[in-house]
């Protein structure tokens, strides 16, 4: 049976891994292990794709990728060949816990969550997340909030530019200055604002993953002993302890904490340039093959001739070329599946520089999928279940790259994040299964709320 709750508090912590904070740091950690040996646990399943949109938002709708019609950061609008546009939150139509809770008359607070901007109405508040384009943008509800936003963080900051950079120190700083006012908002508003319901999410872990994994990962390639960034990751999750701490210090014995993240995070072998794959491999053809490493773009293809296309990012898309759908497609209705077919056969065929299978994994999103809206890609891929990044760039005369092409990067995305619940108990139970969509009933459950039957999850307890 379930201790119902009045309040529930959610911090998120984007990319944590349950390797990193369950079995590796947890002791030197005081406030979350205080909160772990109290509480449940357990390692979190996130979305496919493993990333930050479309994760959170499935987190807070408890609905999957296919039905939210996100297929990622960026989505196709039509079948076309004019790219990929970022999201926003007008293309969220499944109900959010904040706009469930607000319907029911409870007060909100909605700080920094992804795919929120632009902001919406809630019974409470709202900050966006890192997505919004920057700080001249409105980025609160109500609009008038924003200059209180500003005068308690002394200048809010929504994320960290250019954190793919060989430049580190100035990362590290603002990674710092960006969860030190992001914590004091969030103490702020909830010693000082009426409120049923908080959620906030650092996206501080992210930036310093990518930008410091392989300082910290003795099996990293790149990592060497008593380098000089060698603690940068230990010495920000000790920062973050204490940060939560004071936090939860803050809230009544009534409130149920949850800690959860989107996804984890892993060492970046290398990348695969996917369309240098393609271009291999028959499936793709340009006009003309670039002298010089070039972003792919529709003006260098030669569509008449080319079957399929990818893109870039910590997991893969791949287009295909269909005809009377594309408006240069080649591939025939009747062919598409056995197309398909034969591209998952060969791209979880490839191999490294070595000659070694990478065991690269590709899902037909109809069938991880229980309904895909919107125009979803034709196939999603994990190079080396998530090993490798997608590399869409041209011009690189080789399949295999060791760097980012959008900047350093040593780390990728892993499936699995991090949750943590704390409701009052007094023994620590560790829970297996757990999946993100999860969370939204669970929430619900706490506050004794009746959990919609749109939502997939299941409640943890």
């Amino acid at each position: 049976m379930s201790i119902v709750k009045k309040r529930v508090a959610v911090i998120g912590l984007d990319s944590i891994p349950p390797e990193l904070l369950f079995d590796k740091f947890l002791d030197r950690l005081p406030n979350l292990k205080r909160l772990v040996s109290t509480g449940i646990y357990g390692k979190l399943k996130s979305t496919i794709p493993a990333i930050t949109c479309p994760a959170w938002t499935s987190m807070v709708t408890s609905v999957n990728p296919g039905r939210l019609g996100i297929y990622g950061f960026r989505n196709r609008l039509a079948y076309d060949y004019e790219g990929l546009q970022f999201v926003t939150s007008r293309l969220v139509k499944e109900p959010t816990l904040w706009s469930l809770l607000s319907a029911q008359n409870k007060k909100v607070i909605v700080i920094g969550v992804p795919q929120t901007y632009p902001p919406s109405p809630v019974n409470g508040c709202m900050i966006t997340g890192f997505l919004t384009p920057n700080t001249s943008h409105n980025y609160t509800y109500p609009e008038e909030l924003k200059s209180e936003v500003e005068y308690i963080t002394g200048g809010y900051k929504l994320d960290v530019e250019n954190f793919r950079t060989d430049d580190k120190a100035p990362v590290i700083r603002s990674v710092y200055e960006m969860t030190e006012k992001r914590f004091k908002l969030a103490r702020n508003f909830v010693q000082n604002k009426e409120w049923d319901f908080f959620m906030m999410v650092e996206i501080g872990p992210d930036r310093l993953h990518h930008a410091f994994w392989k300082y910290f990962d003795t099996n990293h390639p790149g990592y060497f002993a008593g380098n000089v960034y060698e603690n940068v990751i230990p010495d920000y999750y000790l920062y973050l302890d204490k940060e939560i701490g004071d936090f939860i210090s803050l809230l009544d014995h009534n409130t149920t904490i949850m800690v959860v993240s989107d996804h984890g995070v892993r060492m970046m072998e290398g990348g695969i340039c996917i369309n240098e794959w393609l271009i291999n491999n028959g499936y793709l053809k340009l006009i003309h093959y670039p002298d010089e490493v070039t972003p792919f773009n529709k003006y260098i293809v030669d569509w008449g001739n080319t079957v399929a296309w990818g893109e870039g990012g910590y997991y893969g898309r791949l287009f295909m070329n269909v005809k009377g759908r594309e408006p240069r497609g080649v591939v025939a209705r009747q062919n598409y599946e056995n197309v398909r077919n034969e591209l998952i056969t060969r791209l979880e065929s490839i191999r490294d520089e070595n000659g070694i299978c990478i065991n690269t994994k590709a899902f037909k999103p109809e069938e991880i999928y229980s309904v895909c809206n919107n125009i979803p890609p034709d196939l999603i891929v994990y190079y080396g279940d998530l090993a490798w990044r997608s590399i869409g760039s041209v011009g690189h005369n080789t399949i295999w790259a060791k760097e980012n092409d959008l900047g350093s990067d040593d780390a990728n995305h892993s499936q699995y994040g991090i949750f943590l619940m704390n409701d009052g108990r007094d023994n620590s139970v560790l829970k297996e299964g757990l999946e993100l969509i999860d969370v939204a009933p669970t929430v619900l459950d706490c506050m004794g709320i009746d959990i919609p039957f749109s939502m997939e999850g299941k409640v943890i307890r």
